[in-house]
């Protein structure tokens, strides 16, 4: 039997036993010899005052803030959700600090991909997050209710307030991420650079793949010097030596532009790809005549034909060689539609928006958006700017899979979440989100809060409802419909459920202190705030033993007792008074991996000593070692 531990993931503790599997030569009754470790590491210490790096005022405890432990969690609101008992999709409220640290356990290394589109920091963009860390929560939520603020850029730490904002929250999210994982970060030019270099120091600067550049608005400013039409967006790997093996796992669908029959192939349709490629190959260097212009081609300097002579002279036989009737033309390979389908498109490193070009990477702007969210909202203006959908879908179909999770903690006006049902249904995956958004006040003025959309969060998810009945409707009749999650479970942000014990009895007579303590005492022989639900403490249960917020939930009644059971019964928590033998012996039959129960639940010290015995040495499917935890 062991006693939960209510606090999050201990980063350091990992970092420590880490170097001790390393370096255990390096430890002395379990601390580090820093003096001892130097001397391992032999000449690959840094000791030049200067060593290149990148700093600013407050970092260091930007680092120790990422770092940190809390003991807040989750509670579930199922009165603002859909569907809650099928949805695998998560709206998650509050600073997405706390929330990121809070899923430290359940979802650490299993998000494959992250968007974000942080606070541009453009000195007049609101900075709702706060200064200081280390608050309460309850002082948190009445700062973030009431005192929205910019961060002028007179600010002395104007930059610096960015960065170590940005920094632990960059830091808690790569550890929920998987091997395979990808993340995107739109920024304009204001803090472009310092978040590159945040990123290169979290990420690794060889995980950089690039930054795409977006061309986001069709608008001219006349009065500006030069006016701005881009976005940045950084890309990073979690190992780029996994994707340059595995390069075609980031790809993005093919277009069929260009893909035609002129010539009747039974195979059809096809298109022309260049014959020649870079690079000198001395078994591809040959000459190829045109039968229709008897014009004869050689590669160019330091460039090859695609094939060696006999592999071309069987593509020249199937009829794989295209030779046009014009004196310029070179030869050209068939490649059809049906290989097409496997080797999918590279993509490139400036996305366009649609009003500029035909390329098939065409990206819509901010504003084509703002009036399609109008129509979705009945012709109301709700939304200032929001990413287009073909953004983020463009990089879900270059970084997910058919089952992946994605990330959004800054996710606005839930672009990321509407961008995957979306292309859920478009390509029929199952792609499931997790979105954060701190729920500011809308202003008063607004039409969203004529509208009742007190704050951001609500009107957001309102979008998600709209967004996700659109697309039912309009796909009613298709027989996969039925299957596709456009749903979410939303959790808020809040202090531990448990009561918190109070020392302080100061000023008081000895009669006053006696009564007190024993007021105390009793009160905390129920562990659980008299606020706070059974299902509030499942759900915190749930996190603090590294479990999916989404997994199957089930209620039992077994002998008038009420028990939890999740993931078909992998943990079972009854958090019932006078539990009895017989009510364990029912929880065995279960066989679960993981019990939970109040401390004093059971109906006396010979029943809690004989139920560990029956639950720890019970024949389970596991095959694991059974764990008995109390509150």
């Amino acid at each position: 039997m062991e006693k939960m531990d209510w606090k999050t993931h201990n980063t350091i503790n990992d970092n420590i036993q880490a170097l001790m599997q390393i370096f255990p030569d390096a430890f002395s009754e379990g601390k580090v010899d820093y003096e001892k470790l130097q001397l391992l590491l032999g000449e690959n210490i840094i000791d030049d005052k200067e060593k290149y790096s990148f700093t600013w005022k407050g970092k260091n405890d930007a680092i120790k803030v990422a770092l940190a432990q809390n003991t807040w969690t989750l509670r579930p609101d199922k009165k603002s959700s859909k569907n809650w008992d099928t949805t695998q999709n998560l709206y998650l409220e509050w600073d997405n600090l706390e929330v990121l640290r809070t899923l430290q356990d359940s979802y650490r290394g299993k998000v494959k991909m992250i968007y974000i589109d942080p606070p541009y920091n453009t000195g007049n963009d609101y900075f709702i997050y706060p200064d200081n860390y280390w608050e309460s929560i309850d002082n948190y939520k009445q700062k973030t209710e009431q005192d929205m603020k910019s961060n002028p850029d007179t600010s002395g730490r104007f930059h610096s307030d960015w960065l170590s904002m940005m920094y632990p929250r960059l830091k808690l999210a790569r550890n929920l991420l998987k091997n395979d994982w990808v993340i995107f970060i739109s920024i304009w030019d204001d803090e472009f650079w310092n978040l590159k270099k945040i990123c290169d120091e979290i990420f690794w600067e060889e995980n950089f793949l690039s930054d795409i550049i977006w061309n986001s608005t069709k608008s001219v400013t006349n009065t500006a010097i030069i006016s701005w039409s881009h976005t940045h967006n950084l890309v990073y790997f979690k190992s780029m030596d996994y994707f340059t093996l595995n390069r075609n796992e980031f790809r993005l669908l093919e277009d069929w532009e260009g893909f035609n029959n002129p010539d009747n192939d039974t195979r059809w349709p096809w298109k022309a790809d260049p014959f020649q490629v870079w690079g000198w190959r001395p078994n591809q260097q040959y000459e190829i005549k045109n039968p229709n212009t008897w014009e004869i081609y050689k590669p160019n300097t330091n460039c090859s034909w695609k094939n060696d002579y006999e592999n071309f002279q069987n593509l020249l036989k199937d009829n794989r060689i295209v030779f046009w009737k014009t004196w310029e033309a070179w030869p050209q390979r068939k490649r059809f539609k049906s290989e097409a389908l496997s080797r999918w498109k590279v993509a490139k490193t400036l996305w366009n928006n649609i009003e500029t070009t035909t390329l098939w990477d065409d990206v819509e702007t901010t504003t084509n958006w703002t009036q399609l969210l109008k129509n979705l909202f009945d012709n109301k203006y709700l939304f200032d700017n929001p990413k287009p959908i073909w953004l983020i879908e463009r990089m879900l179909q270059l970084g997910t899979n058919s089952d992946s999770i994605i990330l959004d903690f800054f996710s606005w006006s839930a672009t990321t979440a509407h961008a995957i049902m979306k292309l859920n249904n478009d390509d029929k995956w199952n792609r499931k989100f997790i979105l954060t958004q701190i729920p500011e006040l809308t202003d008063e003025k607004s039409e969203a809060y004529i509208e009742w959309y007190k704050n951001i969060c609500e009107l957001w998810k309102e979008r998600i409802r709209r967004a996700g009945e659109k697309i039912l409707e309009e796909n009613k009749d298709k027989e996969w419909i039925e299957n596709l999650d456009v749903w979410f479970k939303v959790f808020k942000l809040d202090t531990t459920n448990l009561k918190k014990w109070e020392p302080s009895i100061k000023w008081w007579t000895d009669s006053e202190i006696k009564e007190q303590l024993q007021t105390r005492l009793t009160d905390m022989t129920n562990p659980v705030k008299e606020d706070r639900e059974q299902i509030d403490m499942i759900y915190e249960i749930m996190l603090k033993n590294g479990m999916d917020l989404t997994l199957p939930m089930e209620e039992l009644n077994i002998l008038w007792k009420k028990v939890f059971s999740i993931s078909s019964g992998y943990l079972i928590a009854c958090l019932e008074n006078n539990i009895n033998l017989d009510v364990i012996k029912k929880i065995c039959e279960i066989k679960p991996k993981v019990t939970v129960f109040y401390d004093n639940s059971f109906e006396d010290d010979v029943v809690k000593l004989n139920a560990i015995k029956l639950l720890e040495k019970q024949d389970n499917e596991w095959k694991q070692e059974i764990q008995v935890r109390v509150i």
